[in-house]
């Protein structure tokens, strides 16, 4: 936001504008006929009788210009301070709705001038000029007054010093609540608009941040897919290929692995349902929870049937795990035993799960060839391997063993206070 001096409130609405026109020419009828019934009653406030054309001319020109007090704030002010002067001047000014309408152009220039220094100082310069021709106006009034006039005066006080510290009074209070009505009414617009504005920003921030949500939503079903349809596949591919090779020479070794291969499919199926399940309305059930770290025997077990001699061990007192620390563990093994299936023409592989003192590292080693990238780059899954050890604030290393092979290590965080319950 701007900062308050700065700021410029916009101009009245359409509808505004035909309120201040309905307001203005009921206003400036009223004063009309005000001036014709006191013309009927004889009641002149200075005593001096003028053409009715001139009355009701200072009280058109006093009361007209405010239909468009909000469109144009300061020039209604500047025209209607020159008529209330002038028509003081000319002493046939209809003092009680001209009194108004100096007020409500006071208040209009300070609730909505564009520019709020020379508003303020418009307004101050105008309420000057009041006291001044106030003050020039006693000054030729007292030549005249005589003390006869203050017969019944039974004040304490010297009935002129009285009468000019009322007058003085009465015109700081209207001058003043008309200066601040109108300030407290710009600072109200302006919180409007600040909040106005705010709200915006927090509506723009809230479709970021579900458009960051779904994003973040589709990466995550990306890497889910990858990782369950690359593994299984993968597996499903080299007991096929066994199968054929097979086929004709070894009968029961083809229906082995034909069995491994359907068993593959049958879970890559199982594990899409899953997907597809948590993707429903909350009130479907989801087909079955994600694969965790407790089924990483298992995940060995299809990639012995698939032809690789799996060693696996743990070490350290295991620990319950969180959901996501669960999950990712067995996601990072699957994607490393799938990349030697598919990619390292490995025999061996090597998976350690080590509970440390505040995390959990996952080792896993081939003897196969190795990447034939740089260590740093990857394909879909190694970097949906690193989104997923990132998101849980570990650490990952890739690359090829100084011995040959390849090796995935991961350091994922324990909760310290499920370390100590267990310790």
């Amino acid at each position: 936001m701007s900062s308050l001096d700065d700021w410029q409130r916009p101009g009245p609405t359409p509808r505004q504008r035909r309120i201040d026109l309905v307001i203005g020419l009921v206003v400036t009828a009223a004063a009309l006929f005000h001036v014709m019934l006191s013309r009927s009653v004889g009641l002149f406030v200075w005593g001096v009788e003028r053409s009715a054309a001139e009355h009701l001319a200072f009280a058109l020109a006093i009361s007209i210009p405010l239909i468009w007090r909000r469109s144009h704030p300061e020039l209604v002010l500047v025209v209607t301070a020159v008529v209330f002067v002038a028509g003081q001047v000319r002493e046939s000014q209809e003092i009680q709705f001209a009194s108004g309408a100096i007020f409500a152009a006071i208040y209009a220039a300070g609730a909505w001038g564009r520019d709020r220094n020379r508003s303020r100082w418009l307004r101050i310069t105008v309420i000057a000029v009041m006291f001044g021709w106030l003050a020039i106006a006693w000054l030729i009034a007292t030549g005249s007054i005589q003390e006869s006039d203050f017969a019944d005066g039974t004040g304490e006080l010297p009935p002129l010093l009285s009468a000019l510290v009322a007058q003085v009074l009465m015109n700081m209070v209207v001058f003043g609540f008309s200066f601040f009505f109108g300030e407290t009414a710009w600072l109200s617009a302006r919180r409007e608009a600040a909040l106005v504005e705010q709200a915006e920003k927090l509506r723009e921030a809230r479709a970021a941040a579900e458009e960051r949500a779904v994003v973040t939503e589709r990466l995550r079903i990306a890497r889910e897919l990858h990782d369950v349809v690359a593994h299984h596949v993968s597996v499903m591919g080299i007991q096929a290929a066994a199968a054929r090779r097979a086929m004709d020479r070894d009968t029961d070794t083809a229906r082995d692995a034909l069995t491994s291969v359907e068993e593959g499919a049958r879970t890559a199926v199982d594990e899409l349902h899953r997907m597809l399940g948590a993707l429903r309305t909350a009130d479907e059930p989801v087909s079955a929870p994600a694969a965790g770290v407790d089924q990483v025997a298992d995940l060995l077990d299809r990639a012995r049937d698939a032809g690789l001699t799996a060693e696996f061990a743990v070490f350290g007192p295991a620990v319950p795990l969180p959901d996501s620390t669960s999950q990712a563990a067995y996601r990072i093994v699957q994607e490393a035993v799938t990349n030697s299936l598919k990619h390292a023409s490995a025999s061996t592989i090597d998976v350690r799960l080590r509970y440390l003192a505040r995390e959990l590292e996952i080792d896993v080693a081939d003897d196969g060839r190795g990447a034939g990238r740089p260590d740093g780059e990857g394909g879909m899954g190694l970097i949906g391997m690193r989104e997923r050890v990132a998101l849980l604030g570990g650490a990952v290393e890739t690359g090829n063993r100084s011995a040959g092979g390849y090796r995935v290590r991961a350091r994922l965080p324990l909760v310290p206070a499920q370390r100590a319950v267990t310790s």
